[in-house]
């Protein structure tokens, strides 16, 4: 059995997602599948170079406007923030937080007016709930947090926020021209872990499956994606089929971000980082795998202000294999 369904969130421009990652994946230098799929060389994109290490468990990265990154850690509850050279300093610790399990500190979006706000939003599990918080952050610390919205429940239940992805203002409440009238923009989602959007704005998320396959699906408004009907393809017009599923062992595909014209995926189980080529109707070409075996375990993949790639290491999750400088942020420059 994988994880949950859970929601993810988009706030306006911004995003936040909610993801709880329950992969049953191999230990690097474990005895379980050899890592396969299609692959090539990766000298085209360099070798990353490590910008931070011994992190406790690094999970979700957001840019702020002047370049610098906020980067959550699962286990400690703190919310790091990262600059392009490597230098790295506490923000803050987000109160509340139980890490117990796949829960802790999870996602984080920055407000898309973050100059005039300084709003921050983030996702975590308590105790009781799992519940998106903001907060006001000047550079000298985090302040008092507000809820947004807590959940989640069931993947076919319009009325509930579980197995969804939910679109939402910044304080809370559904989107103009959001389908149903809700914060629900698309359901049947068993476990969405990354978003991102293309140039002409369509939607790709990545989604962990159950036992079979791992998928990449194309948002669109109101649509639902058949969990927990359908794993993989095979709707039949009733559900929306995926544009791209891998068999579990070679993805359990978490982090996404779209840069030089590819679909990055960051693979947690099947510890490589996945490039899926994009043409200019959006369809998807045939995966590439990079870095395979190399780094272990990669949970987030984010296109930085400048053009780079940043992605993490997950090793140190309970589920890895970590090494003496695990978690890591690498960066890459795609060519």
């Amino acid at each position: 059995m994988r994880s949950r369904p859970i929601a993810v969130i988009a706030l306006c421009a911004g995003l936040l997602c909610t993801a709880c990652t329950g992969d049953a994946g191999p230990a690097r230098g474990g005895s379980g599948p050899a890592p396969t799929g299609t692959s090539q060389p990766a000298a085209h994109l360099g070798r990353p170079s490590v910008l931070a290490r011994n992190l406790a468990v690094p999970w979700a990265i957001a840019f702020l406007p002047d370049g610098d990154a906020l980067v959550t850690e699962r286990d400690s509850a703190r919310l790091l923030r990262v600059t392009p050279h490597g230098g790295f300093s506490t923000a803050g610790t987000v109160p509340g937080v139980v890490p117990d399990g796949e829960g802790g500190l999870l996602g984080v979006a920055v407000s898309p007016s973050f100059g005039r706000d300084h709003l921050v939003y983030v996702y975590f599990s308590t105790a009781a709930d799992n519940r998106i918080m903001r907060f006001r952050y000047s550079g000298g610390g985090i302040g008092p947090l507000e809820a947004v919205v807590i959940g989640p429940l069931e993947a076919q239940d319009k009325s509930s926020l579980g197995g969804k992805i939910l679109r939402m203002t910044p304080d809370g409440r559904p989107a103009p021209g959001n389908p149903f009238g809700t914060l629900v923009w698309t359901y049947g989602h068993r476990n969405v872990e990354g978003m991102a959007w293309d140039g002409s704005g369509r939607m790709y998320a990545t989604e962990f499956g159950q036992n079979r396959f791992d998928e990449v699906n194309r948002i669109q408004k109101g649509r639902n994606y058949g969990w927990p009907v359908v794993e993989g393809a095979g709707g039949g017009g009733t559900y929306t089929d995926p544009e791209l599923t891998w068999p579990t062992e070679e993805a359990s595909p978490s982090g996404a971000a779209i840069a030089a014209g590819s679909l990055w995926v960051a693979a947690l189980r099947g510890e490589r980082l996945w490039q899926v080529p994009l043409d200019r109707t959006g369809a998807l070409g045939t995966p590439v795998a990079h870095f395979a075996g190399e780094y272990g375990r990669l949970r987030a993949v984010v296109r930085a202000p400048d053009g780079s790639l940043w992605f993490t290491t997950s090793n140190q999750d309970g589920r890895g294999n970590p090494g003496p400088d695990d978690d890591l942020i690498l960066v890459i420059r795609p060519r």
